[in-house]
């Protein structure tokens, strides 16, 4: 019950994880070294639960994801007509960037908001 709850509580690093992993995979290089960093980074937020790097990642993941969709709409614009390659193009990066966005936030209530309650004010 207790391996259960603590899986839950980090399933968003588990989910950030996965996602470099993904992104380590369609590279098609081995030695990324921006993969590495960025797993070496959600590992040792798993095992540290540093409330202020937890923030940072979610912050920097959020604000490369935006930067990211504005390049996913312009590849999308070059594109003579919304074929089904500029389809495919456009929904799997909404979904992809759209989810990182959503986890990292995830990410920074949990550190932020859930971490801190004494902070919330109460009515």
């Amino acid at each position: 019950m207790k391996n259960s709850i603590s899986f839950l509580s980090n399933f968003v690093e588990y989910l950030l994880i996965i996602a470099v992993l993904i992104y380590w995979h369609g590279t098609s290089n081995l030695l990324n070294p921006f993969a590495i960093g960025l797993l070496a980074v959600l590992i040792f937020q798993l095992i540290f639960k540093n409330n202020v790097v937890g923030v940072l990642i979610a912050c920097t993941l959020i604000l490369l994801s935006m930067y990211m969709l504005l390049a996913l709409f312009s590849e999308v614009n070059e594109f003579e007509s919304f074929n089904s390659n500029a389809q495919r193009l456009l929904f799997i990066g909404l979904a992809y960037f759209l989810g990182t966005i959503i986890v990292a936030t995830l990410m920074i209530w949990k550190y932020l908001v859930k971490s801190n309650p004494k902070t919330i004010v109460y009515k």
